[in-house]
């Protein structure tokens, strides 16, 4: 019998109970038998390290509802919301999956299905405007409301929310497919986005537990996480943009203005501004708050910074974007089963170990998670080389898994 699959796109930074509430309400609303989790790796969308590395985050995921943890490739995961969703629905297309459910903050009813084949059928038009107004001095959030007010004007805007922001952008990615997946939007619980602040309540925001944690306040997160979070949290190192600091440091010190203008998508000269302000900067914070400008948002400064600290190429993202893979980080019973029953099916190759046949393909993920580990203080396993997908056999148990499958 063949088994039936939901698809969620997530970074787990960390895992929290409101990604519990997602993977319960995924299944109960798609009436899947597999919840695949397509997650970003070290480092985030929003140009930052995870907390927590990506082996971690995949076990928390994979002992509290998800079957199948794929890693989102740094090419994609470390970019705009559209390039984000276009690599995350790339891979849950490849493997075949029925539906995608995703949070928003939402509050009023969209039919995003609608959403996506209205914007693919005006996409020329919409494209065309955007090169009208692209030097207008707004960032590029701003002129995206601007051009859907004028073009999609039935479509809520709220550019503020990046749930709704990165829903808009699977439902733009998704119509592009001669089959497209079911949208399953789900309206965030608790906390928003940006919420600073720890509730009473179970549910928190990624934001407010992280500030926490970093702080070494694990008592008035408990009750937000799942014990496996909780376990990884209070026992391995933590990683934040403050760790690499004096790596970034080092990089635009030691390089030229046109050794740095090569890097992937430093453009419009802000590499001397990038050189000047990292001589002042006594941290990485200080830096981002000497570096930002009114059209360069914070979110796409760290970006930057994380391409510079990786020393990222255009041709290597490109490159990287021709050559997807389906990198499996972990999976349970019934996902090992899942797997199983698509490999001679899925569109992109299954990568479960690295090796000398496809260390070139993956070159780009195996720097991230080398310079992920120069921020830690203890020797842990290595990232990438020698390791096999996590196997979870029961309810509390797991172990490597070296054959596949």
């Amino acid at each position: 019998m063949r088994l039936t699959s939901c698809g969620v796109i997530v970074e787990y930074n960390p895992f929290h109970n409101g990604h519990i509430y997602h993977l319960k309400e995924a299944r109960k609303k798609s009436e899947a038998d597999v919840l695949v989790a397509v997650m970003s790796g070290n480092f985030l969308q929003r140009g930052e390290p995870a907390i927590i590395d990506k082996w971690q985050r995949a076990e928390t995921a994979l002992h509290n509802g998800a079957d199948l943890v794929i890693e989102l490739p740094f090419a994609y995961a470390v970019q705009s919301a559209d390039y984000f969703a276009k690599g995350g629905v790339k891979l849950l297309h490849s493997l075949n999956v029925e539906s995608l459910c995703f949070g928003t903050d939402l509050t009023q009813s969209m039919d995003y299905e609608l959403f996506g084949q209205t914007y693919v059928e005006k996409e020329k038009l919409i494209n065309q405007r955007y090169q009208e107004i692209k030097n207008n001095g707004q960032s590029y959030p701003q002129q995206m409301t601007q051009i859907y007010r004028e073009l999609l004007q039935q479509v809520p805007l709220d550019f503020s929310s990046p749930n709704h922001i990165l829903g808009m952008a699977y439902a733009k990615e998704n119509a592009r497919y001669a089959n497209p997946m079911s949208l399953i939007p789900i309206t965030r619980q608790g906390s928003g986005y940006h919420d600073e602040t720890i509730k009473s309540q179970e549910f928190s925001s990624a934001t407010a537990i992280r500030q926490r944690v970093l702080e070494k306040d694990m008592t008035s997160i408990s009750h937000t996480v799942p014990s496996e979070t909780r376990d990884f949290l209070e026992n391995t190192d933590l990683h934040s943009w403050e760790d690499y600091w004096p790596l970034l440091k080092y990089h635009l010190l030691n390089h030229s203005f046109e050794e740095l203008s090569d890097t992937y998508q430093l453009s419009e000269g802000i590499e001397y501004r990038l050189k000047e302000s990292v001589k002042k900067a006594a941290s990485f914070s200080d830096f981002m708050s000497l570096v930002k400008t009114k059209r360069y948002t914070w979110t796409r400064l760290q970006r930057l910074a994380t391409y510079l600290l990786l020393n990222v190429r255009e041709k290597e993202i490109h490159d990287a974007w021709q050559n997807s893979y389906l990198r499996v980080l972990g999976f349970t019973e019934k996902g090992r089963q899942f797997l199983n029953q698509e490999k001679n099916h899925a569109t992109l190759p299954i990568v479960t170990k690295i090796d000398q046949k496809n260390e070139k393909q993956l070159s780009l993920d195996i720097r991230a998670g080398q310079i992920y580990q120069l921020a830690q203080q203890h020797q842990h396993k290595e990232q990438d080389y020698y390791r096999s997908p996590i196997y979870l056999k029961g309810e509390t148990s797991y172990e490597s898994y070296t054959s596949y499958p």
